[in-house]
């Protein structure tokens, strides 16, 4: 709970404003599990998790539709303004955002499938070492934006939107390497484009966690900082500050 849900008169209107940030913390906990464990299921060659994963993705689609209508409910009975307003939007946004991530994980789950469960020959464990590690990090920027919305983190938030131009130039290096490898070996080609989808997918949750973190900013300074650069972002926090 934040500052926001924690000051409204009305308690019940309150209380439902809570359930709403609550469930955004569950879906973010259920799309990071997801991204991890499909990443250890390529690393382990776990074609049963990643099927676990797969499966797993219903419970989050299930909850966004949960949130939408929860959130569709309270703008038809409060009708909120100015902040809270801008809390009901955000949540839309960032619930729109991870299940979004939840579908990323389940593209990097079917990877596994695909390399270990056929009769396909598997890929070079040197073909996934970027994947893996791209993994991780941006599941800790999804943890990182979800944390700033939790807490009202203007810094972690445009921490968060930093660190996506590392995803782009880590993004950029590892196809650098794929490019290595296909020259080195011809016969490679097939999983280093399936390894290329994985690396777009891992990529595209950086965005999202970026995302998130633009929605902080909304919710707390009221300037919609959407398609805008970093300097951009702490410039709009800077004049709404004034």
């Amino acid at each position: 709970m934040n500052e926001m849900t924690d000051g409204h008169i009305v308690t019940s209107y309150n209380n439902e404003l809570n359930h709403l940030h609550q469930l955004v913390i569950r879906i973010k906990d259920l799309a990071c599990k997801q991204v991890r464990e499909a990443a250890q299921s390529l690393e382990d060659e776990d074609v049963e998790l990643a099927g676990s994963v797969i499966v797993s993705d219903r419970e989050i689609d299930e909850l966004d539709v949960q949130a939408d209508e929860e959130i569709i409910r309270l703008i038809a009975k409060r009708q909120p303004v100015a902040r809270d307003l801008r809390e009901i939007m955000s949540v839309a946004k960032i619930v729109a955002d991870l299940e979004r991530i939840g579908d990323q994980a389940r593209r990097l789950a079917r990877l596994t499938i695909r390399f270990y469960d056929g009769d396909v020959s598997p890929p070079n464990s040197r073909l996934l070492d970027d994947l893996n590690k791209m993994a991780a990090y941006v599941n800790v920027m999804v943890d990182d934006s979800v944390n700033a919305f939790d807490n009202l983190d203007l810094e972690l938030a445009l921490d968060v939107i930093r660190r996506d131009d590392q995803v782009s130039e880590d993004f950029r290096s590892a196809l650098r390497r794929l490019s290595t490898f296909m020259m080195e070996d011809a016969r490679s080609v097939g999983h280093i484009v399936d390894v290329v989808l994985g690396l777009r997918a891992m990529e595209r949750v950086g965005s999202h966690a970026k995302n998130i973190s633009r929605c902080v900013v909304y919710l707390v300074k009221g300037k919609d900082v959407r398609h805008k650069d970093l300097d951009a972002v702490k410039a709009e926090i800077i004049a709404a500050s004034e």
